[in-house]
C-alpha cells in the first residue's frame, strides 16, 4: 500500500509538472507568434496612447508570457518611443491621448511626454486628449494638447498641492517593536515615518521648498497653454469641483463628448471609420522604418525601482528592484561595445541599499572613464538614486524631478516584545564581544551605539566628500546641501549638484555632443536591458511562471486594491442610496 501512494503521488506531480510544461511552453509559442507579426499601420492613422493605471519607467526586469498577465505594462519608454517615432511617420496623422485622472505618471513623466506633443504639434499633428474624468495633474497633460474632451457625464477635480505623510511609530508601539535608528540628519525625512507621529519643522520646510517649486512651473504651464490667469486658476481651485458643462465655461476643455463620438467626428466625411493604432501595435514599429537610424550608437540603460541585492526583479510589495550585479552587467556591455558611441543611463529611483547603490555607482565610473555617461533622472532620483548618478560624466534632471537626499539611515529593530505578546520566548548564549550587535532581540548598549552611529558617520562623510570633489564644491558646501535635503531639478541645477535640466531627448542631444557627434546627425538607440524571450527566460533558469505570479500581486496590490478603496471612498454611499431607492446606480459614477 505504501509503495502503491508512492507510485501515485509520484505519477501525479509528473503529471502536473507536465501539464504545467506545456502550458508555458503553448503560451510562450503563443507570444512568439503575436510578437512575430508585423505592425499594420494604415495611411492617415491616429495613434491611441491609452494611460490608465500605473505607468512604469521601463519593462520590467523579468519576462514572462503577456497571456498569462493581460496586456504588457504600459511604460514611460514606449509613450515617448511611440511619439518620436510618429512625428516622423507619414502614415500617423495624429495622436488621440486618452488620459483618466486614476494614472501613475509623476509629474516629471508628464513633463516628457509634454515635451514630445510640443514637437507632434510643431511639426504639424494635431494631439486630442480625451478623458472620462480629470484631475489637476491629469490635466497639466491634457492642456498640452490642441484641444482636450471630456465625456458628457465626466468631472474635474481641480484643486491645490496637498501631501499626506502616514507616521507608522503608533503602530510599531502596539506592536511592542522598537526602532532603534540612527539618521544623518535633520532633513533626512524617510526615518520620522518610524520615530515620530507628526512632521518635523525640517521635513516641514523641505516639503514646501519642493511644492513650491512644482506649483511654479506646473502653473506656468497651464496658465500658458489654456491662456488663462495664475489668479483664475486659483479661483478654480476654490470652486475645486467641475461637471463636465462647468469645466467647458471655466476653458478648461474645449467639447463635451463620448469616445466613439469623438472619432466619429474626426473622421473624413467619405470614411467609414477613423484609423487608429494602438500603442502595443505602433511599438512593433522600428525607429529604422521611419528614418530614425544613423550608423553610431547611443546605449540607453534603464535603471529603475528600489535598489538592493544582486539581481534585478520584482518584488510583490517593492515593485521593481534593481539588483547591483544587474545594472553593472548592462553598463560593462555598453561600455565594451565599440559600437556604441556614448550612455545615457535613465535612473527612476527614491534609493535603497547603500552597497549595492555604490557597486551601481562604481560601473557608471568604470563606463564613464572610456566613453560619456549622460545621467537621464525621471520623477525622482534621490538618496541611493543619487548615489549611482554623481559619477557620470554629466547629469540631467527634469524640472520636476526629485533629487539629492544625499543622507543616511541605517539601524535595527527590536521585536522581542511583539513575539512576547504571542507567547514567543528568547534565549541567549554568546561568545565574544558585541554577539548581539545586530540582533533583533536585543537593543544597542550605550557603547554600541556610539560605536554604530561613529561608524554610520565615517561612512557618509566618504560618500559625501566623494560627492563634493566630483560636482567641485568644498566639503561645507556640499554639506549645506546634504543631510537629507531633497530638491526639484530646477533647484539643484541651481546649488550645483545637476548640470543641466532636460528630458530623455535632450539627454541624447548632450550624449553626443560629449562624443562628438554631430547636432544632426542621426544615432541609433539601444536599450537595456534587452527584453528575454520566454524560451531564454526558462533556459537561463528563471520561471515565467513565478515572475508572473510576482507581477500579478504586485498589480493587485497597487491597483486593483487601490481602485476598490478609491470606488468606496468616492462612489459606494451614492451607488447604495440610489439602489435602495430603487433609481439604479448610473448616478454614482466612478469618480
Amino acid at each position: 500500500m505504501k509503495n502503491f501512494l508512492k507510485t501515485f503521488f509520484a505519477l501525479l506531480l509528473a503529471n502536473v509538472v507536465l501539464v504545467a510544461i506545456l502550458f508555458v511552453f503553448l503560451a510562450a509559442f503563443g507570444a512568439s507568434m503575436k510578437a512575430g507579426k508585423k505592425a499594420e499601420v494604415e495611411d492617415e492613422s491616429y495613434l491611441v496612447i491609452d494611460i490608465y493605471g500605473d505607468v512604469l519607467a521601463y519593462d520590467p526586469p523579468e519576462s514572462f508570457p503577456e497571456s498569462l498577465i493581460g496586456d504588457k505594462p504600459e511604460t514611460l519608454h514606449r509613450i515617448l518611443s511611440n511619439l518620436e517615432k510618429a512625428r516622423v511617420d507619414d502614415r500617423i496623422k495624429g495622436v488621440l491621448f486618452k488620459v483618466s485622472s486614476h494614472n501613475g505618471l509623476g509629474l516629471a513623466m508628464i513633463e516628457e511626454i509634454r515635451g514630445e506633443i510640443g514637437k507632434l504639434r510643431g511639426e504639424g499633428k494635431p494631439v486630442y486628449a480625451y478623458s472620462d474624468g480629470l484631475d489637476r495633474r491629469s490635466m497639466f497633460l491634457a492642456a498640452a494638447c490642441d484641444s482636450i474632451f471630456i465625456a458628457p457625464a465626466g468631472e474635474l477635480y481641480y484643486v491645490g498641492f496637498g501631501l499626506v505623510t502616514n507616521y507608522i511609530k503608533g503602530t510599531l508601539e502596539k506592536l511592542d517593536i522598537d526602532a532603534h535608528l540612527h539618521r544623518i540628519k535633520d532633513y533626512k525625512s524617510a526615518a520620522e515615518v518610524i520615530t515620530r507621529k507628526n512632521m518635523s519643522s525640517e521635513a516641514r520646510e523641505m516639503r514646501l521648498w519642493i511644492m513650491e517649486d512644482l506649483w511654479r512651473a506646473e502653473m506656468a504651464a497651464v496658465t500658458r497653454d489654456l491662456a488663462i490667469s495664475e489668479e483664475t486658476l486659483i479661483e478654480h481651485m476654490e470652486y475645486a469641483i467641475f461637471t463636465a458643462e462647468e469645466a467647458r465655461e471655466a476653458g478648461f476643455v474645449d467639447g463635451i463628448l463620448y469616445w466613439d463620438q469623438l472619432k466619429d467626428w474626426l473622421k473624413g466625411d467619405d470614411d467609414e471609420k477613423l484609423e487608429t493604432v494602438s500603442q502595443s501595435t505602433y511599438a512593433k514599429v522600428t525607429r529604422e522604418s521611419v528614418g530614425l537610424k544613423g550608423k553610431k550608437r547611443i546605449a540607453v540603460i534603464h535603471a529603475h525601482g528600489l535598489i538592493g541585492g544582486r539581481k534585478s526583479r520584482i518584488d510583490p510589495i517593492f515593485g521593481m528592484v534593481m539588483g547591483h550585479e544587474t545594472v553593472a552587467e548592462n553598463l560593462r556591455k555598453a561600455g565594451e561595445d565599440d559600437k556604441v558611441a556614448a550612455v545615457v543611463f535613465r535612473v527612476d529611483s527614491g534609493g535603497g541599499e547603500s552597497l549595492a547603490s555604490d557597486h551601481i555607482g562604481h560601473a557608471v565610473e568604470e563606463v564613464a572613464a572610456k566613453k560619456p555617461v549622460i545621467v537621464s533622472m525621471i520623477d525622482v532620483a534621490a538618496s541611493g538614486g543619487y548615489s549611482i548618478s554623481y559619477r557620470a560624466t554629466k547629469i540631467m534632471a527634469d524640472q520636476m524631478t526629485i533629487t539629492g537626499s544625499i543622507g543616511s539611515i541605517s539601524g535595527k529593530f527590536t521585536t522581542t516584545g511583539f513575539y512576547n505578546k504571542l507567547g514567543i520566548t528568547f534565549d541567549y548564549v554568546g561568545l565574544g564581544p558585541n554577539a548581539f550587535l545586530l540582533s533583533e532581540q536585543t537593543g544597542f548598549t550605550k557603547q554600541q551605539r556610539e560605536r554604530f552611529e561613529d561608524n554610520h558617520w565615517k561612512s557618509f562623510n566618504r560618500w559625501l566628500e566623494d560627492v563634493a570633489d566630483r560636482r567641485g564644491m568644498t566639503f561645507e558646501e556640499a554639506e549645506l546641501l546634504a543631510h537629507g535635503r531633497v530638491w526639484t531639478g530646477t533647484q539643484a541645477k541651481e546649488n550645483g549638484l545637476i548640470d543641466e535640466v532636460g528630458g530623455l531627448y535632450r539627454a541624447i542631444e548632450l550624449a553626443k555632443e560629449e562624443a562628438g557627434i554631430d547636432a544632426g546627425e542621426e544615432v541609433a538607440l539601444v536599450h537595456y536591458p534587452k527584453r528575454k524571450g520566454l524560451l531564454a527566460t526558462i533556459t537561463s533558469g528563471n520561471s515565467p511562471l513565478s515572475a508572473a505570479f510576482r507581477w500579478a500581486l504586485y498589480r493587485f496590490i497597487r491597483e486593483d486594491l487601490s481602485e476598490s478603496y478609491r470606488l468606496l471612498t468616492t462612489a459606494a454611499v451614492n451607488t447604495w442610496t440610489e439602489q435602495a431607492q430603487g433609481v439604479g446606480a448610473s448616478g454614482g459614477g466612478d469618480r
